[in-house]
């Protein structure tokens, strides 16, 4: 999030902001709706980063505590900005890529990302948990787990439910049964138990948590909510067998894991903190897959920036055998058996000339059952080799989907189009290249496979490549590619160099300038592969772009050079590594931001002393005039204020338009420690603005008694009055703030 505008700082007059509906652009999506209210994409005005907005269609006791829950601040765990009481609704970080429960629905996730988003899931819910006293989340779902550009997860949602006061555990599970949770409440809830539920009822719904994402595959489908409760009182829990085949032989250890989160004994189930270190070893024994973005992600209507990059996609290959009505002893249930020698016996002419649900074709259901042999009987009765599903899917497309290599071949032998794509226009080849599946691409390439063909997004198979880290298939694209088309641009601009600096492939990025990628090709934002690296923390692909000479000031569409965007993050090592290259400390965006105000606005500490220590002005004026110290005051952050003030930061600068001071800025936000400081420093406690408002007069109308008190102690004049003529007597009466009434009465 970019630093807010000049109209923020002045309409938040608490500590926890409350956005009008005009803060935000006219265009709101919805991007889901359950039956409590709605969730919308939205966009502050003038902004560079799109915020979520989840509305409620009654007033929730969520919108209560969620200046409490707003302070729960954790890489794991969606953040939340303020409220927007006009749409009764919370305003929460964007995640572009929806739940974790719409992707494991619309797509097929390769097993280290599944280990990735368990052990990440973990983390968060550890964090929640260590808390004191522990924050249950009592709502843990996968429509609750959020996903972020790079997949990447953040628990959402935590403080919705609580066990109120007399309530017992059948009303609290009749509470969550609304919500859609039977499939995740534990079995000592459906007991006449009083006590309220702890941290292992969490712990439960994890379990199940972990075997949708292994298996993909919802618990209980099809049963009632009766069977459910019968059931998982008397120990059953989903089945394990669904899980995969085709797993790792770490996936038994997770399976373990997994087992004991659900275990019927609440006092057997495992804390967080083992599960975030079980979880850990077993994630560091697969190798991550580069960062992965959706496409293709089952939302109507939407559509992410990216192409989908993960193994499958699951609705649209999911070939069910029984879903065009056959009977047990027709074709396809032979196949669904796996009973290959009977269905090459019975196979006829006119079942290869069959359309099946979704314009599938025998061939196509062949090829799925994996056996080469009843895929060459099929060809051999005649059956069209480049025929197409509904979304376009060839038999060889799904081949190179499922690393089917001897059917590849078998296909390629029978003349299958390596050019031909589905309704994206995606080929063979990309489906490989997002794969990292060299044999397929090397397969595809001997036999006449476009090496930049595009689909409907300008992606080629470079793209892909590059931006999942999978440098052999670079190496096998490059020797067929000319070194013009190295540097060809999606739709947004990007090359393949962008992607590969964006997602950290140090190797890819070395290559690719190597064979004569430019440094400063520049996307439809402006921004260069430096920009990108430097908000992501590559270091090491910094420097590298360093080397080659790109231009370090390079400023994108609303002036955000990569110094900008690494104290932006607190990226202090990429700071420092700019600063000495030559990058300009105080070069400003279009709202007048230095690279000085933005850590000083994100409370990054180190690296506001490492932009001091490298030339950058403390006292730079931003938009409306506003400073680092205005900032770093309007947001609490004692550190950041301490190191400004220390490194001779104004206390008594005042801001172009209304003149207010960062001493007024404190005393608005409700910040003590941050007001001592600036007092210690000679902030002038008596200082007005334009409209003769005194520190006092904020700090009674917000009813902190100790920031009153502090400012009584060191000067403050109670008498002054503002424009209006009121003393700050007046403004507490008026705001019905007793206790410094009676304070300021003495």
């Amino acid at each position: 999030m970019v630093p807010i505008e000049r109209s923020v700082f002045m309409d938040c007059l608490d500590e926890f902001r409350n956005f009008k509906k005009d803060d935000f652009e006219a265009d709101w999506i919805k991007v889901a709706e359950c039956r409590f209210g709605q969730v919308y994409q939205v966009r502050l005005k003038g902004q560079r980063e799109k915020c979520a907005l989840k509305s409620f269609h009654t007033t929730s006791k969520y919108l209560f505590n969620a200046s409490n829950i707003a302070k729960v601040k954790f890489k794991y765990i969606a953040s939340i900005y303020g409220l927007c009481s006009e749409a009764s609704a919370v305003v929460m970080e964007h995640m572009s890529n929806g739940s974790l429960n719409n992707l494991l629905a619309s797509h097929t996730l390769m097993w280290p990302k599944k280990f990735q988003m368990i052990h990440e899931a973990s983390m968060g819910m550890d964090f929640l948990h260590s808390m004191t006293p522990p924050l249950l989340h009592l709502n843990l779902k996968t429509s609750n787990i959020l996903l972020d550009d790079c997949l990447h997860v953040k628990i959402s949602d935590f403080g919705l439910i609580h066990w109120e006061e007399g309530m017992n555990s059948k009303l609290f599970v009749e509470h969550l049964t609304v919500r859609g949770n039977i499939s995740y409440i534990p079995p000592e809830m459906f007991s006449q138990c009083p006590d309220p539920p702890g941290t292992t009822f969490d712990v439960y719904s994890f379990g199940i948590v972990m075997w949708e994402i292994l298996s993909q595959q919802k618990p209980y489908a099809g049963c009632s909510m009766t069977t459910v409760l019968l059931q998982v009182s008397h120990g059953k829990r989903p089945c394990v067998e669904v899980i995969p085949e085709q797993k790792p032989r770490e996936c038994d250890q997770m399976i373990d894991i997994m087992r004991q989160c659900w275990d019927q004994d609440h006092r057997k189930r495992p804390q967080f903190s083992d599960t975030v270190r079980n979880t850990e070893a077993l994630s560091k024994v697969l190798k991550f897959p580069g960062p992965i973005q959706c496409h293709k992600n089952g939302e109507e209507g939407q559509e992410s920036e990216y192409p989908w990059l993960v193994f499958s996609s699951y609705n649209a290959l999911c070939f069910k055998f029984t879903d065009d009505h056959h009977g047990k002893d027709s074709i396809l249930s032979l196949l669904c058996k796996k009973d290959f020698g009977s269905f090459r016996k019975s196979v006829q002419r006119e079942h290869v000339y069959t359309q099946f649900s979704g314009e599938k074709s025998l061939l196509h259901y062949t090829v799925a059952s994996r056996d080469v042999e009843s895929v060459e009987h099929v060809l051999r009765l005649g059956a069209e080799v480049n025929c197409m599903t509904a979304r376009g899917y060839t038999p060889l497309i799904i081949a190179v989907l499922h690393r089917l290599h001897d059917i590849i071949s078998l296909l390629l032998e029978y003349g299958a189009a390596t050019a031909q794509g589905d309704e994206d226009q995606w080929t063979a080849l990309h489906f490989a290249a997002q794969n990292g599946d060299d044999r397929t691409v090397r397969l595809l390439l001997d036999k006449g496979a476009v090496a930049d063909a595009r689909e409907k997004a300008g992606w080629m198979p470079l793209h892909l490549a590059c931006q999942n880290g999978h440098e052999t298939v670079v190496r096998l694209l490059l020797s067929r590619l000319s070194e013009e088309a190295i540097g060809e641009r999606e739709a947004q601009g990007r090359t393949p160099l962008h992607l590969a600096s964006a997602y950290g492939h140090l190797n890819i990025a070395k290559l690719l300038l190597s064979k004569g990628a430019d440094p400063n090709a520049a996307d439809c934002s402006l921004s260069t592969a430096l920009h990108l690296s430097a908000e992501e923390g590559h270091n090491r692909i910094v420097r590298q772009l360093v080397k080659s000479g790109v231009n370090i000031n390079s400023a994108d569409s609303i002036g955000y050079t990569p110094l900008h965007l690494a104290a932006l993050r607190g990226h202090t090592g990429i700071c420092r590594q700019l600063l000495l290259n030559g990058a300009s400390p105080d070069s400003k965006t279009l709202q007048g931001w230095t690279p000085m105000h933005l850590a000083a606005l994100r409370g990054h500490e180190a690296t506001v002393v490492q932009l001091e220590s490298q030339g950058g002005c403390v006292n730079a004026g931003g938009e409306n005039g506003w400073s680092p110290l205005h900032l770093a005051c309007h947001q609490g952050e004692l550190e950041v204020v301490a190191k400004l003030l220390a490194a001779k930061a104004d206390p008594n600068v005042s801001e172009d338009s209304e003149g207010w001071t960062p001493l007024h800025v404190a005393c608005t936000s409700a910040s003590l420690p941050c007001v001592l400081h600036l007092i210690l420093h000679h902030a002038d406690v008596n200082a007005v603005n334009s409209g003769k408002v005194t520190p006092l007069h904020l700090a009674a109308q917000h009813g902190c008694m100790p920031i009153v008190k502090a400012l009584l102690l060191n000067g403050a004049d109670r008498t002054l009055m503002d424009a209006s003529g009121s003393t700050s007597l007046d403004v507490s009466q008026r705001c019905e703030k007793w206790e410094i009434v009676e304070l300021l009465q003495k």
